[in-house]
């Protein structure tokens, strides 16, 4: 077998990648309808639309710390499967509300917020289940192969909501997507548990959110790699608001013409998610020079002046984008003390996504008050700069050296085998 298709070798994980392709393609139908959805509810305000991108965000930002502790303390498997009904019961109530007529935007706002409460619980505990399925010796190429899995619901979903939105409207585009976490459930079901390694379940007690926050805070690698996540997450990676923006205030396109964007994009970011599956452990400097090649690329395909041309530019910032997020996740997940993992992939989601609230309003209101095209060159000019900032940081400052493997870099062991038997207490 390929080197890039290594982690299918693994019985669960072929189960678990199956499942994860119909769930993310009904998951970017879902995004691509209720962002057409909010356009129509508003006359294509792009506040509102930045409203429901943070609503959907903000519950990372508030719960994301909490959510990381129930990934160490309870089985990974059982609580994805909660959060996938979950979420499925969301987006048949917005089907619902939508194909009876009965949908406001503040139904939009309400469902777009519980489905993130259900993401930020979901997301610790799927990226932590990854290295117990495969174990860390491939847990880069499984996190790359889910990048890929990802993308490719990427490729079909936006592009497939387009033509159901045209022929059928917004509401059936959200039922298919309830339809699609049964996939995923019926995954998680089928695995064996007993071809898992689960990680050391840390015991309930208190104060152990806040040791997270201490463990990470002693890390000055992953503080560093977190910050940088920020600023790219907020500002740069809000191409859900702004290729809608574009499509429909600059050129002027349909619901077709930007699900396809969506499409053009998702096709560099799954070169760059099977790219990514192919190497090994990531480089420090390879994170630090996707992010600034992500900058600018995006800056770039801010000032073409066709929607051709802008369609074209989406495939190298999809493959810059999706290069940092892998080399960022590796970082984290291989970096860290396992009984931590949980709540550390807790902080980085919620430093990833928890930015959005702040920045997908303010993108949107750039957007509005001098176009789309400057709310596209904001985040590029931010990532960019953020990516040298953070160079400087881990050069200067931490005195760590870029070229430098992650595996070579020294963990921190914050946690000693006293604290994981008595269940995190300092």
């Amino acid at each position: 077998m390929s080197p890039t298709f290594r982690s299918l070798r693994n019985r669960n994980y072929r189960i678990y990648y199956a499942g994860g392709v119909v769930s993310n393609t009904g998951t970017w139908m879902q995004r691509v309808a209720q962002d057409w959805l909010v356009l129509q509810l508003t006359d294509n305000s792009g506040v509102a639309l930045g409203i429901t991108t943070g609503l959907q965000f903000l519950p990372m930002l508030l719960i994301g710390p909490l959510a990381g502790t129930l990934a160490d303390r309870y089985s990974k498997r059982r609580l994805l499967i909660v959060t996938q009904a979950f979420m499925g019961t969301v987006a048949v109530a917005l089907g619902l509300l939508d194909v009876t007529g009965l949908v406001e935007v503040w139904h939009v706002y309400v469902l777009a917020a519980l489905l993130g409460i259900g993401t930020a619980v979901d997301n610790p505990a799927r990226h932590s289940f990854v290295v117990e399925i495969v174990g860390p010796d491939d847990l880069p190429n499984a996190v790359g192969l889910n990048s890929a899995s990802f993308n490719l619901g990427r490729v079909l979903g936006p592009a497939s909501a387009g033509l159901l939105i045209e022929f059928f409207d917004t509401g059936p585009v959200f039922l298919l997507n309830a339809l699609s976490f049964v996939a995923v459930i019926a995954a998680l079901m089928r695995m064996d548990p007993d071809a898992l390694a689960p990680s050391p379940r840390a015991l309930r007690a208190r104060g152990q959110v806040r040791e997270g926050i201490r463990y990470v805070r002693s890390r000055p690698d992953l503080v560093t790699v977190m910050a940088l996540v920020f600023f790219v997450g907020t500002f740069g990676l809000n191409f859900q608001l702004t290729t809608a923006l574009m499509a429909t205030e600059v050129f002027d396109k349909g619901a077709g013409q930007f699900g396809l964007l969506g499409s053009v994009m998702a096709l560099g970011s799954l070169a760059g998610a099977l790219l990514a599956a192919r190497r090994g452990r990531p480089r420090l400097r390879l994170l630090l020079l996707a992010a600034l090649a992500f900058g600018l690329i995006e800056v770039l395909a801010a000032l073409m002046p066709t929607y051709l041309l802008f369609a074209l530019l989406l495939v190298p910032v999809g493959i810059s984008a999706l290069t940092f997020i892998t080399a960022a996740n590796s970082t984290m997940q291989l970096g860290v003390d396992p009984v931590m993992r949980g709540r550390v992939m807790a902080l980085y989601m919620a430093v990833f996504f928890g930015g959005t609230p702040i920045g997908a309003p303010l993108v949107g209101a750039v957007a509005e008050a001098f176009g789309a095209r400057w709310s596209i060159i904001l985040g590029g000019v931010v990532s960019a700069v953020a990516a040298v900032v953070a160079a400087v940081v881990l050069a200067r400052v931490s005195g760590l050296q870029l070229q430098r493997e992650v595996r070579d870099l020294a963990p921190h062991r914050a946690v000693s085998r006293e604290m994981v038997r008595s269940g995190g207490q300092p």
